[in-house]
């Protein structure tokens, strides 16, 4: 099964600044230009920098855990099938 979801939705899991966490190990990042917050581009890049602030982390880590608070039931029974 496939669900197709939005860049948004994605980014309110918590799980961009994640997985941007972990690809900043290699040098890569996905970028999200945002404008009025509104989304206008996303696309892979070759970055310098490692990590993000303490403050952006916690919100993430935040965000992360009520995602799997209230999906976990879901998530549980997908493994299973």
């Amino acid at each position: 099964m496939v669900a197709e979801k939005s860049w948004e939705e994605f980014r309110e899991t918590g799980l961009f600044v994640f997985i941007n966490s972990f690809l900043h190990i290699f040098g890569w990042s996905i970028v999200m230009e945002i404008d009025s917050g509104k989304i206008l581009r996303v696309y892979p890049a070759r970055v310098k920098f490692r990590g993000f602030d303490e403050k952006s982390t916690e919100k993430a880590y935040l965000h992360i855990t009520e995602y799997m608070n209230n999906n976990s039931s879901v998530l549980l029974d997908e493994a299973k099938e």
